[in-house]
């Protein structure tokens, strides 16, 4: 199964799951059998997870940041044959990005901590990626009476058939990574 580790590269050396093998496997599988030879050839992933979906599974792949816009470019393609090859699931592609936390008095940081590692920066990235094909047009967080919070997303009206099968999905991969709770809306403006 060494050729199927040729597409996953863990850091410090971890070693990948069973799961992270077969969907490295599938990914080589792809870039020999179809026409994404040529774009999926110096891409790789660094993990992947499945999650529970009201009854679905829901499989979310993580990709290095920097080979993230390489893979937006073939996306739709890729996601489609996932989609094929594990049948009733959703694959969802995000970028692997890390949270630095807070400077206190006591902590020894000599640099600043970049903007892009805040937890609101990586938060609303994760956003992004989710719903990559369409762009988030508007935000809106409602504080409801009880004190929690509910963040509405509103999405660009011509993507609506691509994806209103997939904002459940959305939801609860959100859900799961950053706890925080989202609806997906498309809405109707006017000119």
């Amino acid at each position: 199964m060494a050729s199927g580790q040729a597409k996953i590269i863990k850091p410090k050396g971890e070693q990948p799951d069973d799961f992270e093998k077969s969907i490295s496997q599938t990914l080589l599988e792809l870039e020999s059998n179809t026409d994404l030879k040529a774009q999926l050839r110096e891409l790789f992933i660094t993990s992947s997870k499945e999650f529970d979906v009201q009854g679905k599974k829901a499989i979310v792949i993580f990709v290095p940041v920097p080979q993230l816009r390489a893979f937006q470019r073939i996306q739709t393609r890729l996601v489609r044959e996932l989609e094929k090859k594990y049948s009733g699931r959703h694959v969802v592609i995000i970028a692997q990005r890390r949270i630095l936390r807070k400077p206190t008095r006591k902590s020894r940081e000599k640099q600043l901590r970049p903007r892009s590692r805040t937890l609101t920066a990586v938060h609303d990235a994760i956003l992004e990626d989710l719903v990559f094909p369409s762009e988030i047009v508007g935000k809106r967080i409602r504080v409801r009476l009880d004190g929690s919070k509910l963040i509405k997303v509103h999405l660009d009206k011509n993507q609506q058939t691509n994806l209103e099968h997939k904002l459940e999905t959305f939801s609860a991969v959100y859900k799961k990574l950053t706890g925080k709770e989202v609806v997906f809306e498309f809405p109707m403006y006017e000119p």
